[in-house]
């Protein structure tokens, strides 16, 4: 898994001591919170509304128990007791104060952790599937050139100052769990006629208040010109790039304004002039890094299947765990197993101190001490023996994770809106909270089957609402918050931006807003087999909307 190099360690370091003093000048008024911001936005640090909140990196999803234990004690010693983990595959801390920032960055580098490049202009934390290295349906692990993407973007001179963020997201399945495509580079593992595996290059997607799905700008890059073909991408959007906008200063703006073929021509020279060069990969360094991401010693023996017939009859609750919170492997006798962030009346993403503690042991013990992030804001134990499960499932229980909904309606992607973030115009946390009340009943949450909803506190969509099969967007009108609901969005391989039903609904009746749209699937589905997202493509708006707002 990730680990640092030499260089990773002396730069760390040198940028800790570097923020100390910038935090000791920014204490005793030598510098104003003006001179401060780029600094501490360099950092991972942000200012929101009550206190100060640090963006921790988890490169492309993966955590060591080590690592997860340094995270409990950081949210047990220097803020609230929790940690909030992001749909970037992150750790945010809400309550940090300013003068023990320097300290926790101390801390997070004596386990291989920092806050680079989680803010500011430049290339965000690469993100990948959840299931990396262990799905069944994957092509390769794309880890490995997750984390060769990750050092050649950390602090790259070119790059540090683009003209906004930039996100690169990378699947190594045909089945896209990183929405790939609304990232400003996407990439999908594909092999060609030869038989080779290369990579999907897809440019130009986003949420925010533009949003757009990504573009396919090349169908296949060889392994050993990957870099160079991203450096290509990079270049054009950082020479033409808008700077005078930050609304339109995404990649996706250019790509729509210029046309994908422009930019695409312009790409393909960069890249004739730099391919073959020093950003070729040798087959040598890929191998070297493969061997970070070596699979674990698989035991030879024990049980390949569950009976979930039978377990249903003994243990209801486990077989809904077995049934919605593992996922095939491609080891013969092991699962990975989602543990869910999203308990019922809880807040999306957070998980306590103990609770962090607690999955580290379980990772140490049972999933080869490893864990991973997932974009949809839960965590992951990706080898876990199925003649161990319910072991698993026991710790879990008594850690308050046991619960079996992944996929299910009360799985929701919320961002932390008004509660936390100076940009949000409404609360969305509460929101989520009702909404999983409301449909908390086992029983009636598989009735109505896989269903995403995605909660958004304003329009920047850090919620992804924009791809939920129901988004839920916070405004406000007025003085008062109002909810937008969307319908149709999708960020898998089938990737697709809701449409806006109607106005907007105040608090109070957004839970029964969702009522009504899913009774409406209910009643209209032909079979049980026919998702939610299944039922409103074959549909339509229409009675959705009639359902909502009554025939027009």
């Amino acid at each position: 898994m990730y680990r640092y190099d030499e260089f990773d360690a002396a730069f760390v370091a040198g940028r800790v001591e570097q923020f100390r003093d910038q935090v000791v000048r920014r204490l005793n008024g030598e510098l104003n919170e003006d001179q401060f911001r780029p600094l501490r936005l360099m950092n991972g640090l942000y200012l929101q509304l009550h206190a100060y909140m640090l963006r921790i990196a988890v490169p492309y999803g993966t955590l060591s128990s080590k690592q997860m234990r340094k995270l409990a004690h950081i949210a047990r010693t220097y803020d609230r007791g929790y940690g909030h983990f992001t749909t970037r595959q992150n750790i945010q801390f809400n309550w940090p104060r300013l003068k023990d920032v320097p300290l926790i960055l101390d801390e997070l580098a004596s386990v291989e952790m920092h806050s680079l490049q989680t803010s500011g202009n430049c290339i965000r934390n690469v993100t990948t599937d959840q299931f990396a290295g262990a799905a069944a349906d994957e092509i390769l692990d794309p880890r490995p050139v997750a984390e060769i993407i990750r050092q050649w973007s950390s602090i790259h001179p070119e790059f540090t100052y683009l003209p906004r963020k930039f996100k690169i997201a990378i699947t190594g399945s045909p089945n896209d769990r990183a929405a790939i495509k609304f990232h400003d580079i996407g990439l999908m593992a594909q092999t060609n006629p030869n038989g080779d595996i290369g990579w999907a290059v897809y440019v130009g997607g986003g949420l925010g208040r533009t949003p757009m799905v990504a573009k396919l700008i090349n169908g296949f890059v060889p392994h050993e010109h990957l870099l160079a073909y991203l450096e290509s991408i990079l270049r054009v959007y950082n020479r033409y790039g808008r700077r005078d906008n930050k609304f339109k200063a995404r990649i996706k703006i250019l790509v729509h304004e210029e046309g994908l073929e422009v930019i695409k021509g312009q790409v393909e020279q960069e890249f004739a002039e730099i391919r073959g060069g020093v950003l070729t990969l040798p087959q040598e360094e890929l191998d070297r890094i493969t061997t970070y991401f070596a699979p674990p010693q698989f035991a030879n023996s024990g049980p390949t299947a569950f009976d979930l017939e039978a377990i249903r009859l003994t243990d209801p609750s486990f077989a809904r765990f077995i049934e919605n919170n593992t996922h095939p492997h491609k080891q013969i006798g092991y699962t990975s197993v989602t543990v869910s962030l999203k308990p019922i009346g809880g807040a999306p993403g957070d998980a306590s101190d103990a609770q962090m503690d607690a999955i580290a042991d379980i990772a140490e013990r049972y999933s080869a001490d490893e864990l991973r992030v997932t974009h949809e804001q839960n965590l992951v134990l990706p080898h876990v023996a199925i003649g161990e499960l319910r072991l698993v499932y026991d710790a879990l229980v008594r850690a308050n994770l046991a619960d079996g909904n992944i996929g299910e309606i009360s799985d929701m992607i919320t961002c932390p809106g008004l509660d936390f973030c100076a940009l949000a115009n409404a609360r969305s946390i509460p929101i989520a909270q009702e909404i999983s009340r409301k449909f908390s009943a086992p029983e009636r949450q598989k009735e109505i089957g896989e269903l995403k909803i995605k909660i958004s506190g304003c329009i920047n969509a850090c919620g992804h609402h924009h791809v939920g099969h129901i988004g839920i967007l916070g405004v406000e009108k007025k003085g008062t918050e109002l909810y937008q609901i969307t319908l149709g969005g999708d960020a898998t391989e089938d990737a697709a931006v809701g449409n806006i039903l109607g106005r907007g609904f105040v608090a109070e009746e957004v839970p029964g807003a969702i009522e009504k749209l899913v009774d409406t699937y209910l009643a209209a589905r032909t079979s049980r087999d026919e998702s939610f997202i299944a039922a409103v493509r074959r549909l339509g708006d229409a009675p959705f909307k009639e359902a909502l707002y009554g025939a027009s």
